[in-house]
């Protein structure tokens, strides 16, 4: 028998099958991860563990949950997500994606009371010609790597973490480390004092703060939002 028919069609069904399988395992986690300390915070059917701004719940508005996706609504007139909790150092991780000429972004070391955080941009870079502002970037103060920033084709989704180890802070996308730096350090602050937060009192050092997603109606969609806390 020939087997070069019967090897195609296996090639073709290992093919497919991750996808399926992925799909399966949209927003839970392996035991491994839960023996690392993982922890969810999108169960892919409410927004338990957020809520809105000053708010004891979530937006009334401007977000949808479908199919185990969480969309920021383009034009839905809804307001910012901030995780329940606060974190000081971690790992977040979360898959994203957006259609073409979108804006948003995903904020860390956010405090309510002085209305800011540490800004992981998410943007299509046709909307700037500023690398600080550019995809990936600390927004304003650091940008990406730009031989190690691969973004995937728009539509498509992207993975990406933010570490804070210490003072030290990673920006991650698609497995390459695009940003790092450390809080505090004066180089940062020096750089902060000449952006639009040079008034944030202590911006550009660590904090304890919320997980941020922001709203700014454009569509933007998540999946797959975990976090573990790093001593």
């Amino acid at each position: 028998m020939n087997p070069t028919p019967l090897l195609f069609a296996a090639l073709i069904l290992a093919a497919f099958t991750p996808a399926r399988a992925a799909d399966a395992l949209l927003n839970t986690l392996t035991d491994d991860e839960k023996k690392a300390g993982w922890k969810l915070l999108f169960d892919g059917k409410s927004l338990t563990n957020w809520r809105g701004l000053k708010k004891p719940g979530p937006p009334e508005a401007g977000w949808e949950i479908k199919e185990g996706v969480l969309t920021c609504v383009k034009a839905g007139r809804g307001g910012n997500l901030i995780t329940e909790q606060t974190y000081d150092q971690f790992e977040f991780a979360w898959e994203w994606k957006m259609p073409p000429r979108s804006n948003n972004g995903v904020k860390y070391f956010f405090n309510e009371q002085r209305g800011v955080g540490h800004e992981y941009q998410l943007l299509d870079d046709a909307l700037t010609k500023d690398a600080l502002s550019s995809c990936a970037s600390f927004y304003l103060v650091v940008a990406p790597d730009p031989e190690k920033k691969k973004l995937k084709p728009w539509g498509e989704w992207n993975f990406s973490r933010i570490v804070v180890k210490g003072d030290h802070v990673e920006h991650w996308l698609n497995g390459e480390k695009v940003v790092e730096y450390d809080c505090g350090d004066p180089k940062i602050l020096e750089r902060v004092a000449k952006s639009k937060f040079k008034n944030a009192p202590g911006f550009g050092t660590r904090i304890r703060g919320h997980i941020l997603l922001t709203y700014h109606s454009d569509e933007c969609s998540f999946r797959n939002i975990k976090l573990r806390e790093l001593k």
